[in-house]
């Protein structure tokens, strides 16, 4: 049984099936005309994550978590964005940060689950300036 939305294949990467569906909709007129409404829909699922996070239905939270990873993807491809290489993007970046923090921590002589979370958050802005850069 052939559909629009069929052809996708299903073991894409997340983000890629995600935006190829989205792609394939939008091209059968189902999409947004403008970014607005797209963000205001990321802005509305954000909101029912908290909901779904205040009930404490593990479930709930999942797939509110999905709506709104599938909107953040939407969003993406509404502002020409690849999903995918923007969150590998931002993955490496929390990578060196991370290893900037672990490094200022091991000059010290200690580790990073021995340090309070203050100073953890401090020394991630250091790195946030200092890898700016990078």
């Amino acid at each position: 049984n052939h559909t629009i939305l069929s052809g996708v294949a299903k073991n894409l990467p997340a983000l890629v099936q995600c935006k190829k569906i989205q792609d394939r909709a939008a091209n059968h007129g189902f999409d947004w005309p403008e970014v607005e409404p797209v963000y205001a829909k990321v802005l509305e699922e954000l909101d029912e994550v908290k909901e779904a996070w205040q009930s404490g239905d593990q479930e709930h939270i999942e797939e509110e978590i999905g709506d709104l990873l599938l909107v953040a993807v939407n969003l993406a491809r509404h502002m020409q964005v690849d999903p995918e290489q923007a969150l590998k993007k931002s993955t490496r970046k929390f990578t060196r940060r991370f290893e900037y923090i672990e490094e200022k921590v091991a000059q010290s002589g200690r580790e990073v689950n021995k340090c309070q979370l203050e100073e953890l958050d401090s020394l991630w802005n250091e790195a946030k300036i200092a890898l700016q850069k990078t």
